[in-house]
């Protein structure tokens, strides 16, 4: 298949189709010129309709890297043949820069992001935004980072204090996870939310139906889908969950899952 061929197989949304089409560019100039080439970032989403997009193109070498073990936001390496995946440096591509602030500011993610557009980057320019207290560490495309250095002085209405720090030095939250024991009269998606956010069955189906819920990063509107171990549930409000595992089932012929939700 031909670049447009598979872009129409694997999206019909036109900033996702955008995306992709990077992608494709990216892999294609790594094959052409036996380089290291990468993408801007991705989106969880995006990176999960990359997946088999690639799949379908040979599974070219790849990795994907977000300047610290278990980012959301990501690029895609595609290395020539000539080079292992532990000899690539994510110092190539990725910078960080730390923004401190006085802890009585408490800025959000949202503002830290905000003043980020406000100089003219592109989300697809930032990876992710760790807030700490009394800072934030930005992960950001490496051409991208004198760009903050020099003109990102402002979050809000405070004053933000600049510097470039190792992604060695990055510090992401501890991950959180609440072990849910539960059964499910089948594994369908809306059962199996409701038991993950521990909310009524019918208002999971609702939350689905108005497009808040992802499987996989992939939006889902069908209460019905039926999931398996190992899918990742997304709710917009809610958080996300994994379903760890599916045992037998209970006495009352209930399947037994259990499930990992983040908090």
């Amino acid at each position: 298949m031909n670049k447009t061929e598979l872009l129409n197989k694997f999206s019909k949304d036109p900033e996702e189709r955008v995306a992709l089409a990077r992608v494709l560019d990216q892999m294609e100039r790594a094959q052409r010129r036996s380089i290291p080439c990468a993408t801007q970032f991705l989106s969880p989403a995006q990176k999960a309709a990359a997946e088999p997009l690639l799949a379908a193109c040979g599974h070219p070498r790849h990795l994907f890297a977000g300047g610290y073990e278990g980012a959301e936001r990501t690029i895609c390496v595609f290395l020539p043949d000539w080079q292992e995946p532990e000899d690539w440096d994510a110092g190539e591509e990725l910078a960080a820069v730390e923004a401190s602030f006085p802890p009585s500011a408490e800025l959000s993610h949202r503002d830290i992001l905000g003043g980020l557009m406000g100089i003219g980057l592109t989300r697809e320019k930032v990876g992710d935004i760790l807030v700490l207290e009394g800072r934030a560490q930005i992960i950001a495309l490496k051409e991208s980072a004198p760009i903050i250095l020099s003109q990102f002085d402002q979050a809000g209405r405070h004053r933000l204090k600049l510097g470039e720090i190792p992604l060695s030095q990055l510090s992401p939250a501890p991950v959180q996870i609440k072990v849910i024991h539960d059964t499910v009269a089948a594994l369908r998606l809306d059962a199996v939310l409701s038991a993950g956010f521990s909310i009524a069955r019918g208002k999971a189906a609702d939350l689905i139906s108005g497009g808040r819920v992802s499987v996989n990063h992939r939006e889902c509107v069908k209460p019905d889908r039926a999931v398996s171990e190992g899918d990742v549930l997304t709710c917009r409000g809610l958080g996300k969950c994994l379903l760890k595992t599916v045992g037998g089932q209970s006495r009352k012929g209930r399947v037994i899952i259990e499930i990992e939700r983040y908090v």
